[in-house]
């Protein structure tokens, strides 16, 4: 039985990325962030168990952002269902909410998200860029989740 609905973008990281992933996941448990790095761990939505992941927090106006640079993973379906998670750098553990925005509020969070994280993850965009134009970006705005983080403690 086939959909008729598009599955939303999802690039799933391969081999060479999760080694990656692992080390600066590892890093950053251990109090060493890349370039500002934090480990981001979220409720599983089926295990129930803590899954982790390296993200880079964004601030933006001074608000602060999850985006999802590779699309609808596995962790923003885990954020949709547990509403927050952690983010940590060695012993600073941040608890947080998030509430995930609405594509027509993520124009100015990615195209500063990508000056700042583009030399990361401009390859994740398909060819969008912080230079590229607001309807390029808004364009791309729905395959990139972006949540608003609250720190609760």
């Amino acid at each position: 039985m086939s959909s008729s609905q598009p599955q939303p973008y999802y690039l799933q990281a391969g081999p060479i990325a999760n080694r990656f992933n692992n080390v600066i996941g590892w890093l950053a448990r251990h109090g060493i962030s890349f370039a500002g790095t934090a480990e981001l761990s979220v409720r599983g939505r089926k295990s129930g168990k803590m899954q982790r992941i390296p993200v880079n927090p964004h601030t933006h106006d001074g608000g602060q952002f999850l985006v999802s640079a590779r699309g609808h993973s596995q962790w923003v379906r885990n954020m949709r269902a547990a509403g927050g998670g952690e983010l940590r750098v060695g012993r600073k553990v941040r608890t947080f909410t998030a509430v995930e925005l609405p594509d027509e509020e993520k124009l100015p969070i990615l195209r500063s998200y990508l000056d700042k994280w583009g030399w990361e993850v401009n390859q994740y965009f398909q060819g969008v860029t912080a230079k590229s134009s607001d309807e390029e970006i808004t364009a791309a705005a729905p395959d990139h989740p972006v949540f608003r983080v609250t720190v609760t403690k």
